[in-house]
């Protein structure tokens, strides 16, 4: 039988969120393929969403104050309308990357100076 103990409140969230966040700048600062650093910028949009959500929800409004509406939401949908459009360009750059140097490490991107 599951007892609950208290509630989840807002700071569970942005705690969550925090370290989706550090997580994925982790993530970015140790990756050295392409596809590694893409999840880790996935992991970032991520914590930043529910970050959005968590200060958009009612539970933050209180008593007395105006509800913050569907604004965190609507942020959120955004940025996730963001993460594909940088994901398919992204990935587009990295299977180029892919053909010219049969490797996804981004050490060997050096030769792509202008």
């Amino acid at each position: 039988m599951l007892i609950a103990v208290g509630t989840v409140s807002v700071a569970h969230y942005l705690i969550v969120g925090a370290i989706l966040f550090t997580a994925g700048i982790a993530c970015m600062a140790v990756k050295r393929n392409a596809l590694g650093v893409l999840m880790g910028i996935e992991l970032v949009l991520n914590g930043a969403n529910l970050n959005f959500v968590a200060f958009g929800s009612s539970y933050l409004a209180g008593e007395g104050r105006a509800s913050l509406g569907l604004d965190g939401e609507v942020m959120a949908l955004f940025v996730i309308l963001l993460a594909a459009a940088e994901a398919a360009v992204a990935l587009a750059i990295t299977l180029n990357f892919y053909n010219n140097h049969a490797t996804v490490d981004v050490d060997r991107a050096d030769d792509l100076r202008g």
